[in-house]
């Protein structure tokens, strides 16, 4: 459990422009697991929550919002590759991109515009439930098959 806490590290101690992302309001570096980011944003969001929190009202809001936006995008795998992208991280080369992608006067947390709530639909489909969709489209075309059956035997009786 200690070796987990090593890697929540403050904004300060991050590197350079990682610090005012996504990552860097998480507390964490982009190379983080999906569990390393649901663990910092429950740890978070109890801090910075309207309702547990000793801020005033409007901070703690804006901050538990700004957090909220944060988890939304780096919990979804397709937003989280996107945003990485945006901010010029990549997993897969070890060389950055020394360029800003993002326009002038607006940080990278300002791109994402609206307040983005993680959905508890917006993800994909286990290969569990891709095969129970594939038993309800058997039934529903059998179903459909013995009722156009029946109808066309009834037909041709009378």
């Amino acid at each position: 459990m200690n070796s987990n806490r090593n890697n929540f590290q403050s904004p300060s101690q991050l590197k350079g422009y990682f610090a005012h992302t996504h990552y860097g309001l998480l507390n964490l570096h982009p190379n983080a697991s999906v569990i390393e980011i649901r663990r910092a944003y429950r740890e978070l969001s109890k801090l910075y929550h309207p309702d547990t929190t000793n801020l005033p009202l409007e901070e703690a809001k804006q901050k538990f919002q700004r957090l909220n936006e944060a988890y939304g995008v780096l919990a979804n795998p397709q937003r989280r590759s996107l945003y990485d992208l945006q901010i010029g991280y990549s997993r897969w080369n070890v060389i950055q991109s020394p360029y800003d992608f993002t326009p002038s006067g607006s940080s990278p947390q300002d791109s994402h515009g609206t307040l983005e709530y993680l959905d508890t639909n917006d993800r994909p489909l286990s290969s569990g439930e891709l095969f129970a969709l594939l038993l309800m489209g058997i039934t529903i075309v059998g179903c459909m098959f013995l009722a156009i059956t029946v109808a066309w035997l009834r037909a041709s009786s009378i």
